[in-house]
């Protein structure tokens, strides 16, 4: 076991014993909690991320400021500026094991978020399948089929009351009877166009208005007799 295993193996003996007595109790009554929350935990874990940012920053700067050291003495004070540069060094180591350490934070706190949101979104699923099962419970499938069957019942009632509303009043006629009735009636329409006209009774026929034929016939005859009487003049001329 290493020696830093071993010390923070002692210290944290040390400090549950003082701090955290498994046996002890507190003024109420309640066992002492033995462990910190994921809240307090994911907090703990950003503060140390902000505190090793800044430490960071400040090897950053005191790196520069070695840089600057050796720059300004370089050949005129050789020791002074090798000084600066070994100081240099052991910065950039520190920094270099601040990048490290930084990044095991950075994992651990997004493991334990991650976790952390698991928790809860199980702790809400959880919550929802109770409330699931207790709204359930209510529930009967005997009345729930009952419930279906006077659903449908109803409806076909319903529909039944709107066919007998729809329904027309008065006699009911055949409709093959009326279509053979409509052929017969556009049959003889037919017939009487191709002139199969029914006669006409000749006593209904008007005689009043009928126009004589008897002033055609006299003057023709009358024309006749001028001729004759023309004709015989001739011949008397002519003897």
């Amino acid at each position: 076991m290493s020696k830093i295993s071993k010390l923070f193996k002692g210290s944290s003996s040390s400090s549950s014993s003082s701090h955290y007595p498994s046996s002890s109790k507190s003024k109420h009554g309640h066992r002492s909690r033995t462990g910190p929350t994921p809240q307090e935990a994911i907090h703990k874990l950003r503060e140390t991320e902000a505190m090793l940012a800044k430490k960071q920053d400040f090897l950053e700067n005191k790196i520069e400021q070695e840089i600057m050291t050796a720059k300004k003495n370089g050949l005129k004070n050789k020791r002074a500026a090798l000084q600066a540069l070994k100081r240099k060094k052991r910065f950039e180591q520190q920094l270099t094991q601040i990048d490290g350490t930084l990044s095991t934070i950075e994992f651990q706190r997004e493991a334990l978020e991650n976790a952390n949101t698991n928790t809860e979104v199980l702790k809400t699923m959880g919550y929802a399948a109770k409330a699931i099962k207790g709204v359930h419970q209510n529930m009967d499938l005997d009345k729930i089929d009952s419930l279906m069957q006077d659903i449908t019942e109803s409806q076909e009632v319903a529909q039944e009351i709107c066919d007998a509303i729809s329904r027309p009043f008065g006699d009911a006629f055949d409709e093959d009877e009326l279509l053979a009735e409509l052929a017969e009636l556009e049959l003889e329409e037919s017939m009487t166009n191709m002139g199969r006209v029914p006669s006409v009774p000749a006593a209904k026929l008007p005689t009043s208005k009928l126009p004589s034929t008897r002033p055609s016939q006299r003057t023709p005859s009358k024309k006749r007799a001028e001729d004759d009487d023309d004709m015989q003049m001739l011949a008397a001329w002519a003897v």
